[in-house]
């Protein structure tokens, strides 16, 4: 019955919680009968490289009332949660953060197993970290890179993308590690120390992209604006920015497959198929292969590196990139214009607005 409740034992790290769950047969993932019962269960068998890799940061939840929808039918529609709702129990934490428009509000942080169950009564589905620490929000400890499959490419062509992406971080003094996004992409972070500030790292990520880009012409693209982007691998950097986040490791995503954004090792990488990765199968792979990411904030490094090669490349004319659209105007920024959409008598050589009489 749709108000059926049940209350789970949940065993946290500090002792055990009782955490209620309304609704536990409600469909979540129609085309696989994932009910929201199951989904509890899978945060707690996965909870602990779930919090290894998403706890203790600013996390917001993507939440679905009613589930996603049978594939075919209309996209259900999510609604994203920052801010501790009314009512967020004592062992649910939250920390006040600074977004770019320079307000400030607190924002949920999951540091407990029993967090993350009341995060799926609360229906949610994708929990989506920071890339920095509740304890230091200023300062990411990621350098995260979207290599986001374009029209004409798909998952392989991210993951050739990938293996040089590797290369060229080494050669920054930065080791890599790897995750599907439980869709077409993939995820490529590296840990750093949080020494600098998210539009530093940002420009980390530019500068990685940039090199990429010179090794791979025909295959990556830095291009923001899609009708330059062709049939390449297009390097999301605005990820990079502030309060800008994508899927965290191990967790779950609104699509028919009740695919899981997962942890693989560099070795896996080719020809592997990640809608295999699912909310049944991801604990079992966890049990027989272990976490592939468990010993990966031992290898944080430093940005300086990549932080030359920015200088280098704005010196050689290369500079700021186009920020998202609903980011106020940023220092060097070029002009928020698609290029077709451009009127050439209305712009400078510089990109800049021309001046009206």
């Amino acid at each position: 019955m749709a108000s059926e409740r049940v209350t789970l034992t949940v065993a946290d790290s500090d002792g055990e919680r009782e955490v209620a769950l309304s609704s536990p047969n409600r469909v979540v993932w129609p085309d696989l009968g994932i009910t929201k019962a199951e989904l509890a269960e899978y945060v707690q068998l996965v909870s602990v490289p779930f919090l290894a890799a998403n706890g203790n940061r600013p996390v917001s939840l993507e939440r679905f009332r009613d589930g996603i929808g049978p594939s075919g039918g209309p996209r259900a529609e999510g609604f994203f949660s920052k801010n501790p709702p009314k009512g967020t129990p004592d062992y649910v934490d939250a920390v006040t953060v600074t977004y770019n428009s320079g307000r400030q509000h607190p924002q949920i942080v999951l540091n407990r197993t029993s967090a993350i169950v009341w995060a799926v009564q609360m229906n949610t589905i994708v929990f989506h970290p920071w890339a920095s620490l509740a304890t230091d929000s200023d300062n990411p400890v990621e350098l995260r890179i979207d290599l986001d499959p374009q029209p004409g490419t798909d998952f392989a062509d991210a993951v050739t993308a990938a293996h040089t992406l590797r290369e060229v971080l080494r050669e920054a003094g930065l080791e890599a590690f790897a995750k599907t996004s439980g869709n077409r992409g993939l995820h490529i972070f590296a840990p750093i120390e949080p020494t600098h500030e998210f539009l530093d790292v940002r420009h980390a990520v530019i500068a990685a992209g940039r090199e990429l880009e010179r090794r791979m012409p025909d295959r990556v693209t830095t291009n923001w604006w899609k009708e330059e982007r062709g049939e390449r691998i297009f390097v999301d950097f605005n990820q990079a920015n502030r309060d800008r986040t994508m899927a965290g490791a191990y967790s779950p995503r609104a699509l028919p497959g009740a695919t899981v954004a997962t942890p693989v090792r560099w070795e896996e990488l080719d020809g592997l198929d990640p809608r295999e990765f699912t909310v049944r199968s991801v604990p079992k792979r966890l049990d027989d292969l272990g976490d592939p990411w468990a010993d990966m904030q031992a290898s944080a490094g430093r940005i300086d590196t990549l932080l030359q090669w920015w200088e280098r490349d704005a010196e050689n004319g290369l500079g700021e990139l186009p920020f998202p659209p609903e980011f106020p105007k940023m220092p060097g920024e070029p002009p928020r214009v698609q290029p077709s959409k451009k009127v050439a008598a209305n712009w400078g050589e510089d990109g800049s607005p021309a001046e009206k009489d």
